[in-house]
């Protein structure tokens, strides 16, 4: 995936952040495009909603674009990036009142039971990381849906590594009090 630590990707991602500030459109539409997949996927982890996730999106790119000028291209473009993303996420979930599951399809595994099984186990996983905390769920969407470092993660929240680490360990334990009860219920219908 592009947005692993990957040096070359920093240089090409800053050179076309000066070409955009030059004046190129067209530079920031490949910021767009090499970025736009993977910031829904955060987004839509974070919110819950497609649409919701879609909206934060673009968003995000609309005032990336308008604050280039500001970007320090001594930090990494997806980092900035990211936490505009996760701010407009925040900011949505504190606006809303009732959080709504996530409506990802699930895949289907073998026979028919198995298929709603799994779909069980996806909304049931869907619904508890949206009963997170914002704080513990961006550490989780970081670490295990955009595969991100604990260094990375502490750059882009701007906390310390440890706090990542503390975080991530809290948000593990928790879903795993809220998850605990799934394979109890699936030995049941059986």
């Amino acid at each position: 995936m592009y947005f692993s630590s990957d040096v070359s990707g920093d240089e090409d991602d800053a050179r076309l952040v000066r070409q955009s500030l030059a004046g190129e459109t067209e530079a920031f539409g490949l910021l767009v495009e090499r970025y736009q997949h993977v910031m829904y996927r955060v987004a839509l982890r974070m919110v819950g909603n497609p649409e919701d996730a879609r909206d934060i999106t673009q968003e995000a790119f609309v005032k990336a674009y308008g604050q280039l000028a500001k970007f320090d291209p001594s930090y990494r473009f997806f980092s900035w990036l990211y936490r505009i993303v996760i701010n407009e996420c925040l900011n949505l979930i504190r606006a809303r009142h009732p959080q709504e599951p996530l409506n990802v399809a699930a895949k289907a595994a073998g026979s028919p039971f198995e298929s709603v099984l799994a779909r069980q186990r996806l909304d049931q996983i869907e619904a508890a990381m949206l009963q997170l905390p914002p704080d513990y769920r961006s550490v989780v969407v970081l670490r295990h849906f955009a595969e991100q470092s604990y260094a990375e993660i502490a750059a882009v929240l701007e906390i310390p590594e440890k706090t990542v680490k503390s975080r991530l360990y809290s948000a593990r334990q928790l879903l795993g009090e809220m998850l605990l009860g799934w394979r109890e219920q699936a030995k049941g219908v059986q």
